[in-house]
């Protein structure tokens, strides 16, 4: 694998989601996700309930492969930063163990001046540096 800079790696990653341009944001995700990378979303304790209550074993959502993970950071920017409510960024400096990369980040939210959420995500990287595997645990 090649040598990673963890620090340049979770800021282009916290940049995808605020980034207003999607074509911008689609390049970003071609160069940091592997072509069949995962980003596996712990979901929100009421939709996670609300799952497991339907039968489901397990509540995680999961985008895979360029077009999906597009979508789904488009979707987000769309919800969450477009309408001006939040930006996202690094609560905390990366860290890495070998392939994998970890950081918290926050929610700001912009009217209130204040941070109203956060997580964390672990980054598995392939051999070529790009992310095979998205784990996100938010707050």
């Amino acid at each position: 694998m090649p040598a990673i800079d963890a620090q340049d790696l979770a800021d282009r990653y916290i940049g995808m989601w605020n980034d207003p341009d999607p074509e911008s944001r689609r390049k970003t995700v071609l160069d940091l996700w592997a072509e069949d990378g995962e980003h596996i979303l712990l979901p929100p304790q009421q939709m996670h309930d609300q799952a497991v209550a339907l039968g489901f074993a397990t509540a995680a959502l999961e985008a895979r492969g360029h077009d999906e993970l597009h979508a789904r950071v488009t979707r987000a920017y769309e919800e969450f930063v477009a309408p001006g409510t939040f930006v996202f960024r690094l609560q905390e400096a990366p860290r890495q163990v070998r392939d994998v990369v970890t950081f918290r980040w926050e929610a700001f939210q912009r009217e209130e001046g204040q941070v109203t959420g956060g997580g964390r995500d672990f980054l598995v990287l392939d051999e070529a540096g790009r992310i095979r595997f998205d784990y996100q645990f938010p707050d």
